[in-house]
């Protein structure tokens, strides 16, 4: 983020004027200029203004300049910031902007801003972290738009990327190029490297229809042998795969050649970008003389930390580019993990937006159970469903996902149509089916933790702890512990037909059943039964004979928060129910009857033998595993991956701002659906 000093181009300005449609069309123009105040210029209008601002050197910001002439006033030229966001510019709101009040970064033929800045001595501060941002983004695999699936195939030791760019780019012209210089270029790359193969890459917006390229033209004029030589990448690939692999790079004004120089990879520019003529690259036009040898840590430090500005796409509020990076960096993790094109089965028009969102990085193909399904597909099913028949036997077998709810879900019930912030996408099982294992599982027995991803851990258990966040963030009637010597034991009920009982309870499997066991154990106890919020909520049925609740407990109650209940009680019991891991994180002694995810690794009293040994583990390691490394989040304000930090700070938002989500007519519909459904299985089964 450019800090408000001296040296910055909006230090003492209080608005600026917006010419034109510019305000209008930038919907993160706003936010990226604060605490600056934006407003729109109107003809003999200038307000308290005391600048004008013009996007680049397009022809609108010749009127703006001119504008701002009869006004009398100083005109900042504005563009997009090297790390942009997302997507493409119409698909994708700029996360960042740079501001300038000299010129713009990619017109060689006079100063800019980032000139300016670039030619500043740096303290051993600003080298170390220019240097650390080298570093941070490539461990981001970060580039200017961030959309794009890798293809690390494509790229080979030894190849040579020559990068194209869009018919007309003012940066062309106003880098000392023109069209013929793509010729020369593409000339020069197989001449220089006659051996390799040379990897034309198109520009995203030319692969997106938007605009034209100039590769198209020029590869006609070449001998049939140098075309046998080029490899066309016509699909948008996301650039570290292929800058990581070549052996050099060679531009003429793109941004690519800033990003092959933070790779490490030689550069050879045939115009004058931003990036040449500092002594990094190798130029074919000479450098402007204002221009000398300086570090890439120098040439990082101003392009990324001080010449943008930044802002979270989570909070809209000004950030740092090492912020932006790390959430750019979660986005292209998230995006890479499943394959390119996944077939997902048997999911509601509700759950399929919410599919694709939490697939973001793969193209979701929704299909019913008995269409064909190819070999060696990525398969999605919701929970334990059965594999479709058309899925079975093939070879090479396809691939299955499971999906299931997290354990920092939402304001309100997922039976309720309340759309989660939290979903667990699991290659092995599912963490509640403890008769085979999970990626769960596999990440509490083979994870090293490290100091700093446990205490990570501990610092998010403290956070959910003192916000008071739980899985459901449901409850609004107030409970006191009773007046009482007694011990306080809580029992907590289930969804009987649910799949974590009939998956995750061998022995006892109601909830009348633990809770006849609980009282057994603890004659002396005050003993609470906390029915599930779905059976409250009459969504899902009760369990057997789960009205004879009340002649074994002292106390029922429905309307609670969780999070409230299990500060007050001495002990919690369940079957497999995530209060008992939401009661660990609380303290409070936990005994399970059932084998839970959390059961077994020294932290519960276990009254149920598990089917598979595990070692003893921390609470921090428990929960780096289940909270940080196990599950994926999308955020309700920026629709992208977040952290669980993240989460944890919108469900709080989302339950003391919103409160539960209100009961629309579609919900008022499925309640309804669902309590008829309940009495027609009722009215058969007369005996339950």
């Amino acid at each position: 983020m450019s800090e408000l000093d001296a040296a910055d181009p909006l230090h003492g300005l209080s608005a600026v004027l917006a010419h034109g449609r510019l305000l209008a069309s930038n919907e993160t123009l706003a936010d990226l200029l604060a605490p600056v105040r934006v407003i729109p210029a109107r003809p003999r209008f200038v307000g308290d203004a005391q600048a004008v601002l013009a996007w680049g050197r397009k022809p609108s910001a010749e009127r703006a300049e001119a504008w701002a002439q009869e006004q009398g006033l100083p005109i900042l030229r504005l563009e997009d910031g090297f790390l942009r966001s997302m997507a493409l510019g119409p698909d994708s709101p700029a996360l960042s902007l740079v501001v300038d009040d000299q010129g713009i970064y990619y017109d060689a033929s006079q100063p800019s801003r980032l000139e300016t800045l670039i030619r500043q001595p740096l303290s051993a501060e600003e080298a170390a972290r220019g240097q650390a941002l080298v570093n941070a983004w490539r461990e981001a695999r970060a580039s200017k738009y961030n959309h794009a699936r890798e293809h690390p195939e494509w790229a080979r030791d030894g190849d040579v990327l020559v990068v194209d760019q869009t018919f007309g780019d003012a940066s062309i012209a106003y880098g000392q190029a023109r069209a013929a210089s793509f010729t020369q270029m593409l000339q020069a790359a197989l001449d220089e490297h006659p051996q390799a193969r040379i990897l034309l890459k198109v520009h995203p917006d030319v692969l997106a229809g938007r605009k034209r390229g100039h590769f198209s033209q020029i590869s006609q004029t070449l001998s049939p042998a140098a075309r046998q030589r080029l490899q066309w990448l016509a699909t948008d690939a996301h650039p570290p795969g292929l800058l990581e692999h070549v052996a050099a790079v060679y531009t003429v004004t793109s941004q690519m050649g800033f990003e092959a120089l933070l790779w490490g990879k030689p550069v050879r520019c045939f115009g004058m970008p931003f990036y040449a003529g500092w002594g990094l690259t190798q130029d074919e036009l000479p450098a402007p003389a204002r221009r000398e040898a300086r570090s890439l840590a120098a040439l990082t430090h101003a392009a990324l930390a001080r010449y943008p500005r930044y802002i979270s796409p989570e909070t809209g509020q000004a950030c740092t580019v090492e912020d932006l990076l790390s959430w750019v960096g979660l986005q292209r993790r998230c995006r890479e993990r499943f394959a390119p094109s996944v077939v997902a089965v048997g999911f509601s028009a509700w759950k399929r937006p919410i599919v694709e969102d939490f697939f973001a990085g793969s193209e979701v193909r929704f299909q019913g159970p008995r269409k064909p399904i190819a070999p060696g597909s990525t398969l999605v099913l919701w929970g334990q469903r059965e594999l479709p028949p058309a899925a079975q036997g093939l070879t090479p077998p396809v691939q299955v996902v499971r999906l299931e709810d997290g354990f920092l879900r939402s304001v309100g019930l997922g039976a309720d149509l309340v759309r989660p912030l939290s979903w667990v996408m699991d290659r092995s099982g599912l963490y509640y089916n403890a008769s085979q294992p999970s990626d769960l599982e596999h990440l509490l027995l083979n994870t090293d933790f490290s100091p700093a991803l446990k205490a990570r851990a501990a610092q998010l258990r403290a956070r959910i702890l003192a916000l008071g966040v739980t899985k459901y963030n449901v409850g609004q009637t107030a409970w006191s512990r009773p007046d009482t010597p007694r011990p306080v034991v809580l029992v907590v009920g289930q969804v009987e037909d649910d799949a974590a009982l009939r998956w995750g309870a061998p022995g006892i499997n109601t909830n009348l059943g633990l809770l006849k066991a609980v009282r057994a154990e603890r004659p002396d106890a005050y003993l609470i039964y906390k029915p599930h919020p779905d059976v409250v909520a009459q969504l899902r049925e009760p369990g057997a004979k789960e009205a004879r609740a009340v002649h074994f407990c002292d106390e029922i109650i429905t309307d609670t928060p969780m999070d409230k209940l299990l500060r007050l009680v001495d002990q919690v019991h369940v079957l497999t129910s995530l209060a008992g891991f939401e009661a660990l994180l609380r303290g409070t002694p936990v005994v399970v009857w059932g084998c839970p995810f959390y059961a077994g690794w020294g932290l519960t009293d276990d009254r149920q033998p598990l089917m598979r040994p595990r070692r003893p583990l921390d609470l921090d390691s428990l929960t780096a595993a289940t909270l940080v490394l196990y599950p994926s989040y999308v955020s309700r304000h920026s629709g992208h991956f977040c952290t669980p930090e993240r989460a944890v700070d919108e469900l709080q938002h989302w339950r003391d701002t919103e409160g539960p989500t209100s009961t629309t007519l579609p919900r008022q519909a499925w309640r309804m659906a669902l309590r008829w459904g309940k009495r027609l299985r009722d009215s058969a089964n007369p005996s339950n």
